[in-house]
């Protein structure tokens, strides 16, 4: 494969694999250079590097789009979207979305300091489901919310796009469970993989 190969210069690194599933996800997304910083957090010098790279393999084009300013007044500035014509997007996607976003063991480093965790649930993003209710369900006791916010963020710009996410108590959580809750009950009766169970609801590997 030649070094020129659009296949050579993808994945390399943590940023490239953000921004790929970002604008893979969601295809009509045009954003400039400091909406996509606040967005995928990654920084500044870095986030250029990667967008001239993906702009010169075909897989980002420019558009332009307007920004709201003082007094209601608008200006006109240089952003990026998908290619949507660029012939390795089908393939791409493959490549991301058919490996696990994230282990169950990563998923509960990740939620560790949110409170008393009890339960984790993934469905959605993480199977590639589209009509899941949400993309993940946590039932934690004394809960942080704001530890809970950074680590949801975090997840987000990774993964490239916002999460459905649903959060309960323990107590909540059961009483809806024994009243046969709709909402509860279409997340549990579709696919889904329970990282963490400390409930008793389902067996799982991850469950410490």
């Amino acid at each position: 494969m030649l070094a020129s190969d659009p296949l050579v210069k993808l994945f390399g690194g943590p940023a490239r694999v953000k921004l790929l599933r970002l604008f893979l996800l969601n295809p009509e997304l045009v954003q400039d250079r400091p909406e996509l910083a606040k967005r995928t957090k990654i920084p500044g010098k870095i986030l250029s590097k990667e967008i001239s790279m993906l702009a010169s393999i075909g897989f980002l084009k420019q558009a332009t789009i307007s920004i709201e300013g003082e007094k209601s007044k608008s200006t006109k500035v240089r952003g990026w979207k998908l290619n949507s014509a660029w012939k390795l997007n089908s393939a791409l996607s493959e490549l991301l979305f058919e490996t696990d976003l994230f282990s169950g063991d990563e998923l509960i480093k990740r939620f560790q300091g949110i409170g008393r965790v009890k339960l984790i649930i993934t469905a959605g993003i993480f199977l590639r489901e589209t009509d899941s209710r949400v993309d993940i369900l946590i039932v934690v006791d004394n809960l942080k919310k704001n530890a809970l916010d950074r680590a949801l963020k975090q997840l987000e710009s990774e993964i490239g796009r916002e999460l459905n996410y649903s959060v309960f108590s323990s107590a909540d959580f059961q009483y809806r469970v024994s009243m046969y809750d709709k909402f509860v009950r279409d997340i549990l009766d579709y696919p889904h993989v329970t990282v963490i169970d400390k409930i008793g609801l389902e067996p799982s590997p991850y469950t410490t």
